[in-house]
């Protein structure tokens, strides 16, 4: 994602994309057969002829104080994409989880040489990201590795596909269905709210299937609050400045309450005599219990996590059926990192792949 922070909310450019596009829709609005035949189909571009899509349109465009046109134009110029409601569906019911398997996945030479390389390039701003944010370099190293393998793979998918499709024609089989199309809408809207201001073409940026877009995989909300200009050129890149990326990942950390020289997670054992595993897991990740109550119910954090003067969460990693889980005690940053990505077993990841890249960096 690139973009400058200060141009013309509108360039001459942009007038003729919406007068083109607007156009090419009433075009194909004499044509279609009908709305329902045509978003079925791959490559068709259904959403200029959807009642639902282009009501959205207007509102957007009355909320944001948008060209009403323009906005019309841009959404109508979407593709329905027919993969991208099936990967966002949950996987069957009863699926046991593998933190080995899941870890293989992220945790390999390739990414780690590749982080190495990330990180010696960008020494002196991943330092300055630490002074200015709190955040250390192991964090961000390893979440835009996770994430893209450092600008390897960002994703091939048209931003607005992606968002249009999972706006309007999200799967209604998912169990938060109403939840996730409300999301991805205003995910449409503040991509349409930031393109307007910062580009000529708001169908050419690509990223994810769910429409994150650069090394960071923000998606456009997080763009809009976190993503900064960290090295005073005047415009924030997240595709090719890795000064961006960096400052805007450790930003965004800052903002969901990451706390300086605190560890994610400690080791822990278990006293199996008294311990209330149960009672340890209901709160799930968020951290809930003090270090003296975590060991009352039988969880003893080791190390300096005896000491830990905040809360601490319990979280478990399965590995597979025929394994036993994996436990750590996470703190109020480990849960910051799952801000990132609602996961346990992908804050694992980045702070595994972190220390692996680091570890690589003192040999």
């Amino acid at each position: 994602m690139r973009f400058f922070l200060s141009v013309p909310r509108r360039t001459a450019a942009a007038a003729l994309f919406a007068a083109c596009c607007a156009g090419s829709m009433a075009a194909q609005a004499q044509k279609a057969p009908s709305a329902r035949i045509v978003k079925t189909v791959a490559g068709s571009t259904p959403y200029a002829r959807r009642d639902d899509a282009m009501r959205f349109a207007e509102e957007v465009a009355e909320r944001r104080g948008l060209d009403r046109n323009w906005v019309r134009a841009t959404i109508g110029s979407a593709r329905f994409l027919p993969n991208v409601p099936r990967l966002m569906l949950p996987g069957p019911a009863g699926t046991v989880k593998n933190w080995q398997a899941y870890r293989s996945r992220f945790i390999d030479a390739t990414r780690i040489a590749a982080g190495v390389r990330f990180w010696r390039n960008n020494a002196d701003t991943l330092a300055r990201a630490e002074a200015t944010y709190g955040v250390p370099a192991e964090i961000i190293v390893g979440i835009v590795g996770v994430e893209t393998i450092y600008g390897r793979n960002m994703g091939n998918f048209r931003v607005i596909d992606a968002l249009a499709t999972l706006s309007f024609d999200f799967p209604q089989a998912h169990p938060r269905a109403a939840e996730r199309e409300a999301f991805f809408r205003g995910e449409l809207e503040s991509f349409l709210s930031t393109e307007s201001r910062t580009s000529d073409n708001p169908l050419l940026p690509v990223g994810s299937y769910a429409g994150a877009m650069g090394m960071p995989q923000f998606m456009p909300s997080s763009i809009a609050k976190y993503a900064v200009d960290f090295d005073g050129d005047s415009r924030i890149d997240l595709v090719d400045n890795p000064a961006d990326v960096i400052g805007s990942v450790a930003n965004y950390f800052k903002a969901f309450g990451w706390t300086p020289g605190v560890p994610a997670i400690y080791p822990v054992h278990f006293e199996e005599a008294r311990l209330q595993k149960a009672l340890l897991l209901a709160p799930d990740i968020l951290p809930s219990f003090s270090a003296d109550s975590f060991v009352a119910a039988g969880a003893v954090p080791e190390g300096d996590g005896l000491r830990h003067k905040g809360l601490l969460a319990l979280v478990e990693l399965q590995n597979g059926a025929d394994a036993p889980p994996t436990y750590v005690a996470g703190t109020r940053n480990f849960y910051v990192i799952t801000r990132y990505n609602w996961s346990s077993y992908y804050a694992m990841s980045v702070l595994d792949l972190g220390q692996e890249v680091k570890a690589a960096m003192e040999q």
